[in-house]
């Protein structure tokens, strides 16, 4: 068993990050992931631009969710009135 600390935001993005990738939850998304590296795999991608790419896309995707976030609850606030 490993056990890690993580802020709410990295907790979040990794809720958000697996259903994109259509885990079943945040352990069996790092289950693979850590599979992944101890096979070697994308280990020459993870230090370079692969990485930045990957942070770029979950901080568009954080702005989306926001985007909604707020829409949804104008549109709640306009079906009141």
């Amino acid at each position: 068993m490993i056990s890690v600390r993580l802020s709410e935001e990295e907790y979040s993005a990794l809720r958000r990050l697996c259903v994109v990738a259509g885990a079943r939850s945040v352990s069996d998304l790092a289950r693979d992931a850590m599979r992944m590296l101890l096979n070697g795999e994308y280990r020459e991608e993870l230090p370079g631009s692969y990485m930045d790419e990957f942070r770029a896309q979950l901080r568009g995707l954080d702005r989306k969710i926001e985007q909604l976030a707020a829409e949804i609850t104008t549109s709640r606030a306009n079906n009141h009135q």
